[in-house]
């Protein structure tokens, strides 16, 4: 049995501000310890419920966050950028029992500790097929397209409500409590690395692949804050204006959406200015 542990950092144990994500800080110096705790309880927990194999893919920002020298010794961990599927790169190839959200936060344009999607800010909203999306919910898509369940997810409280829309079996752990974008009452890594464990090792119950999900067509709507940016997203072919700051584009699968929404989000970077947005 093998489980894929998709790491992202804005719902790590104690990160609550920008800086605790931001790479080269020093407080995300200090947050990776946290963030590796959390990642390593999960996979703890999965061993502990009987999994043979825990591949870490890390999703955050540069891709490079984690502290290998700190996981157990039975995990691998693909590390670094520039991968097909992006923040659930290794569930394409057929060989992954169930797939694991730690970290995660809610979308943007919601309430939650650190909320957005793919971008820190410039987008204020995304929808799928109509419903307001999380990048939880987004790759809990392309998930259901390779047959692979989400077994657990782990973030603040919020992301634990936005996960029962999208993974409502799964087991969820909040490791904070949202109070605004920027603060959260948050728990001490030893009481999170021990709730995220017990729930892993219970989530192992609800692996095992099924008969893919052929949900599409797939239709994603992206909301900026500037109109430059939305104008920025119709380079990339089939994109187009929906709307005043809004773009959007349909897929026929969502491994097609997904990776349609990296490269717009990508040339929509390159597009924000310092100052300005």
């Amino acid at each position: 049995m093998k489980i894929l542990v998709s790491a992202d950092m804005e719902g790590a144990t104690g990160v609550t501000w920008p800086a605790d994500v931001l790479p080269g800080t020093p407080q995300w110096e200090r947050c990776r310890s946290l963030f590796t705790s959390d990642v390593n309880a999960a996979a703890l927990g999965f061993f502990d419920g009987g999994a043979d194999e825990v591949l870490i893919n890390e999703a955050h920002w540069t891709m490079r966050n984690l502290l290998l020298e700190h996981m157990d010794e039975r995990v691998q961990m693909l590390t670094g950028k520039h991968k097909s599927l992006s923040m659930v790169e290794g569930i394409q190839h057929g060989d992954v029992d169930a797939v694991a959200f730690v970290g995660y936060h809610t979308g943007a344009g919601t309430e939650g500790v650190l909320a957005h999607t793919y971008l820190a800010n410039s987008i204020t909203g995304v929808w799928l097929n109509g419903v307001r999306a999380s990048e939880g919910l987004l790759n809990a898509h392309v998930a259901a397209e390779y047959g692979v369940p989400v077994v657990l997810v782990t973030g603040d409280d919020l992301t634990c409500v936005d996960a029962e829309g999208y993974a409502p079996d799964a087991r969820k752990v909040a490791v904070k409590d949202y109070v605004s974008r920027y603060a959260a009452v948050c728990r001490t890594p030893a009481r999170t690395a021990a709730d995220i464990r017990i729930a892993a090792a219970g989530a192992v119950s609800l692996a095992g692949r099924y008969t893919p999900v052929e949900g599409g067509p797939f239709t994603v709507e992206l909301e900026f804050d500037a109109e430059h940016l939305a104008a920025a997203g119709t380079v990339v072919p089939g994109v187009a204006p929906s709307g005043e700051r809004r773009v959007s584009y349909t897929s026929a699968t969502m491994y097609e959406g997904i990776r349609t929404f990296k490269a717009v989000t990508t040339i929509v970077s390159s597009a924000v200015e310092e100052q300005y947005g």
